[in-house]
């Protein structure tokens, strides 16, 4: 194996470790602070920590909604309460198994269909990638209020315009590039047939001499399917503004959620600071081949947060205290709708309500 090639296969890993090793070195220059800030945990107050749980419970709540309204658009109904508790498993099963949020999708059309056959695997499919692409257009929003913030601050500088303008652009381009994509028949067919035979091949390099593991006639009927029901929602695009509105309380409520953290160690930072190291923190899932992007998110949480005037020594205490509480409130329920639902059979039709 050539070393060009070699990159080409394990880049995200390398930019894994990376990134990893970059957090570590920069724990242990800041080693004297941190231990100072941890030594004060006693002081940390237990009261701000708390509103983590109805933060959390909120951002489902807006989560099970959107669900809801999209799939509406889409002619049917589904219940708020099953919605709510598949939001828990998705976070879970996200969370374990290192795919970058590719087993959340799978895992979504398998539960929708055996909450109801009118629920196909395409239509599923669609849901979850107008709900990645609402989400990360709402957040523009919240991108332009986190700048506003910052200059009135006065923490503008330029290397934070050239960050949040860089994920703005990826934002746009993203959103963009999807409807392209998905606006013509042609288009899904070629990007699909692109990605399942660069799927097939990655399974081939572990799994040599097996038949392919996607079939590319299972491919084309969905791609049939995803067309058709874009079009749907692109004759009823009006009434994508609720799903928009949860989908901006959702990302509002994980701001806040890390935010209340900084509130318990009694530092009232910027809140423009927060919201840039979010998103760009987020984009880790997108690359990481670890659980929930563990270490790849914190180091880039923290640098952002650095470069936008709130100091390591106190991020980085802040950022490890908020991602082991909201993974100590989100997983256990998820892990127990889980299996769950695993050790039940098929239900009928759970839609309504």
């Amino acid at each position: 194996m050539t070393k060009t090639s070699y990159l080409r296969q394990h880049w995200k890993m390398i930019i894994n470790i990376i990134t990893i090793a970059a957090l570590v070195i920069l724990v242990v220059v800041l080693r004297g602070e941190i231990a100072g800030t941890f030594d004060n945990l006693g002081k940390v107050d237990s009261w701000a920590l708390l509103l983590l749980i109805p933060i959390e419970i909120w951002n489902y709540d807006a989560q099970a909604r959107l669900y809801k309204s999209l799939f509406k658009i889409l002619g049917n109904s589904v219940s708020y309460k099953s919605m709510y508790k598949i939001a828990l498993e998705l976070n879970f099963i996200n969370s374990v198994f290192p795919s970058a949020g590719i087993s959340g999708v799978s895992y979504f059309g398998v539960r929708l269909r055996s909450e109801t056959d009118q629920i196909t695997g395409g239509k599923a499919s669609l849901v979850q990638m107008l709900k990645l692409m609402i989400v990360l257009v709402s957040f523009e929003v919240l991108l332009i209020l986190g700048l506003l913030f910052l200059a009135i601050g006065g923490h503008v500088n330029n290397l934070t315009i050239l960050v949040s303008s860089s994920v703005s652009t990826l934002l746009v381009i993203g959103t963009f590039a999807f409807i392209y994509i998905l606006g013509s028949k042609t288009r899904i067919n070629t990007t699909f047939a692109f990605v399942t035979k660069m799927l097939n091949s990655l399974i081939h390099l572990f799994r040599p001499g097996r038949a392919d593991a996607i079939k590319m006639d299972r491919v084309r009927n969905l791609v049939d399917e995803l067309h058709n029901n874009y079009r749907l929602i692109h004759a009823n695009y009006k009434s994508l503004k609720n799903p928009f509105i949860f989908a901006t309380l959702a990302n509002l409520s994980e701001v806040l959620a890390i935010y209340v953290v900084y509130i318990a160690f009694g530092h009232w930072v910027n809140l423009g600071a927060v919201i840039l190291a979010y998103a760009v923190a987020n984009f880790a899932g997108f690359i990481s081949v670890l659980p929930g992007g563990i270490g790849v998110y914190e180091a880039l949480m923290t640098a952002v947060l650095a470069i936008s005037g709130i100091p390591a020594s106190l991020s980085i205490p802040v950022v490890i205290m908020y991602r082991v509480l909201n993974t100590l409130i989100q997983v256990p329920p998820g892990y127990y709708f889980y299996h769950r639902r695993l050790s039940q059979p098929k239900e009928g039709s759970n839609a309504g309500a």
